[in-house]
């Protein structure tokens, strides 16, 4: 049985995360938007199609609005094979001056987990007030905190909605190589808008927490070779997913539990091979799970699988980390996203919290150790607020909003030059 006391705390603690949005019945986006075309560009980042796109608390001015006029965008990029596929994504162009130094810059913000069903991808959330689905089910669209805080600065900002978020397919959760193109193409296709006020070759960063965090972590270390021409000047990762397996161990039988479904769906979409060997695992409860989650967003996840252990889900009655790590092809194809075997080529915030009980503490630590020991330069930040709650959340929610100061502050200092020897 679900602990429905602790599901409403830890729904208390998501919906704490930010400005809650918009239902996905009235989204601003028309339904066609979201289709892929038959044939698509050539280039990876060349854009498809943009339209207009609504913002939640935007005041009208003389010269467009504030704190941005925003665009909904459609771009190509690559999935984790590299094969060219459409994704969708938000660009914000804020109203507030660039006063620091050279050419606006440009933030790719990698949004955190929202779940695995098109209604939660951020550009048909961004502008509303209250998201209630289809199951009835509350979203918010807590990347408003980062976004606005970024544009407020005169900071250029693009949101991807990642692989399969809006667009055809499966979204790819926290799959390294999916999600880092998406975060580095979204730079691309912004730049390539016509008519803003950042330059085609201005100064950029990745930006992100907890999925955002690993996805801005992957774009980071692999931006030399998949992007060299992105003049990137810095990113910060909070709280970032580096190693899924130890990831996997302590989300289990937490709030978020059901996100786990969204890893194995992830696992299956971009790697079908995988699926025999998992087919014989997994029992009809564990089904129903997987297919369940595959439709919904975070919020109505966490009330329908939090606090359930994942043992519950297999014909062994194992946990699923234990039986994906005695699969050698799931091993395998976990290995194949653990973050900080490439190194960035611009200074690195890593955040974590010690007693963060979604992301864990440890894991983080090591990405910053491996790209210390690679030759970065990474500052690397513990956040050491008591324990809240094991399980709920809160001790992963908390050091986002605790983080955000320094946050900014590292990356406004990017922009502007000002050095850093990190503290490797």
């Amino acid at each position: 049985m679900v602990n429905s006391k602790g599901v409403q705390c830890a729904l208390a603690a998501v919906l704490a995360m930010g400005a809650v949005t918009g239902s996905a019945q009235a989204s601003a986006a028309p339904a066609d938007f979201y289709s892929t075309p038959s044939e698509l560009p050539a280039a990876a980042g060349q854009l498809i199609r943009s339209e207009p796109a609504s913002m939640l608390l935007r005041v009208p001015t003389a010269t467009g609005g504030l704190p941005a006029d925003s665009t909904r965008i459609m771009y190509r990029t690559a999935d984790s094979n590299g094969e060219p596929i459409a994704v969708t994504g938000t660009y914000f162009d804020p109203q507030a001056p660039w006063t620091g130094a050279g050419e606006r810059p440009l933030v790719s913000v990698a949004i955190g987990t929202h779940g695995q069903g098109d209604q939660c991808a951020p550009s048909k959330l961004f502008g509303q007030v209250v998201n209630v689905d289809s199951h009835l089910a509350p979203m918010v669209e807590y990347e408003s905190i980062a976004v606005n805080n970024l544009l407020l600065r005169g900071v250029a900002v693009v949101v991807t909605d990642y692989e399969g978020l809006g667009t055809e397919g499966v979204h790819t959760y926290v799959n390294r190589e999916s999600e880092a193109h998406a975060v580095l193409d979204a730079v691309r296709a912004a730049q390539a808008l016509p008519g803003t006020s950042i330059a085609p070759d201005g100064p950029v960063g990745f930006w992100g927490y907890s999925q955002g965090g690993g996805a801005a972590a992957a774009a980071a270390e692999l931006a030399p070779q998949y992007a060299p021409e992105l003049d990137v000047k810095g990113t910060y990762a909070g709280a970032p997913p580096a190693d899924l397996f130890a990831t996997l161990e302590e989300i289990d039988g937490s709030s978020l539990t059901g996100a786990i479904g969204y890893a194995i769906n992830s696992l299956v979409e971009a790697y079908p091979e995988l699926r025999p060997s998992l087919d014989v695992e997994i029992n009809d409860r564990g089904r129903d799970m997987l297919a369940r989650v595959a439709d919904q967003c975070v919020a109505e996840t966490a009330a329908a699988f939090g606090f359930q252990q994942t043992s519950s889900f297999t014909r062994s009655g194992e946990p699923l980390s234990v039986v994906l790590d005695r699969l050698p092809v799931a091993r395998e194809l976990l290995d194949r996203q653990r973050i900080g075997r490439l190194t960035p080529s611009a200074p690195a915030l890593v955040q974590s919290g010690i007693q963060d009980d979604i992301v864990p503490f440890g894991q983080a630590a090591q990405l910053a150790t491996d790209w210390c020991a690679a030759g970065a330069t990474v500052q690397f930040t513990e956040n050491a607020a008591p324990a809240m709650g094991r399980g709920l959340g809160v001790n992963h929610v908390a050091p986002m909003l605790l983080g955000l100061p320094e946050a900014t502050q590292f990356m406004l200092d990017r922009f502007n030059g000002v050095p850093t020897a990190g503290n490797c």
